[in-house]
């Protein structure tokens, strides 16, 4: 594949060596810092690519999805803390036949953890004596918080609980991102914990992503998709 990269921080630099190292190219590299290109100029640079990867900064992220859908060229959002934004860039990709995968965490271990914590909190629905909390803590340079992973986490959780579940956050020194839900009561608590030693899962995860979004229309989301994609991934 000929990729686009979009935000060449330390994320963007970590799926291009994997994706060099895969056999696939760079094609064009998209400093984030280029706030003032215009949705033409961007949409020029990336005529030719077979997908572009979008790990830039939040208030970026739907000028890069219309850059996109005018060069058509598929994307894959890596970038987090834009979800407010979700209902407007779906419609602009819908309505021009363009196609877009995006993800609070495009970490396997991370969606495989999303599986765990639902089918737990299922297992808990019809025991009120236990309190379900989230907590998510992550480095101080981390700008979003809760987490995009916490909030699809508490989607996930509290839909099986249907009861409000509370998230907290953390941001200091050089944490690396930690999730926890956890399940308290008088007698006892149970907790189940993802922590990322690593970027290289996300990488690996928006990778996967971009092989597999080549070729089709419309929006997705990562965690709806995630088996599909596992499984042509293995094939």
């Amino acid at each position: 594949m000929k990729i686009a990269l979009i935000g060449h921080g330390a994320m963007g630099r970590l799926v291009g060596d994997l994706a060099v190292e895969k056999g696939h190219e760079i094609a064009r590299t998209v400093d984030i810092e280029e706030a003032n290109r215009s949705v033409e100029e961007l949409a020029d640079l990336l005529k030719g690519c077979d997908v572009a990867i979008d790990f830039s900064i939040a208030g970026a992220v739907p000028k890069n999805v219309e850059g996109c859908v005018r060069a058509n060229v598929p994307l894959v959002v890596g970038t987090t803390g834009w979800q407010s934004q979700v209902g407007q860039v779906r419609n602009l990709v819908e309505q021009n036949a363009g196609a877009l995968i995006y993800g609070a965490n495009f970490s396997i271990g991370v969606q495989i953890f999303y599986r765990l914590t639902e089918h737990a909190a299922a297992l808990f629905h019809d025991l009120d004596s236990y309190d379900a909390f989230i907590e998510e803590a992550h480095h101080k340079r981390k700008r979003d918080a809760p987490s995009g992973t916490a909030v699809q986490l508490h989607k996930l959780v509290s839909g099986k609980l249907d009861r409000e579940v509370p998230v907290t956050s953390t941001r200091a020194g050089y944490i690396p991102g930690t999730h926890r839900l956890g399940f308290d009561s008088v007698a006892d608590q149970i907790t189940l914990t993802h922590t990322a030693r690593s970027r290289e899962g996300f990488a690996a995860g928006a990778l996967m992503a971009a092989q597999w979004i080549v070729g089709r229309k419309g929006v997705y989301e990562f965690s709806e998709v995630f088996d599909e994609i596992i499984s042509r991934s293995l094939r």
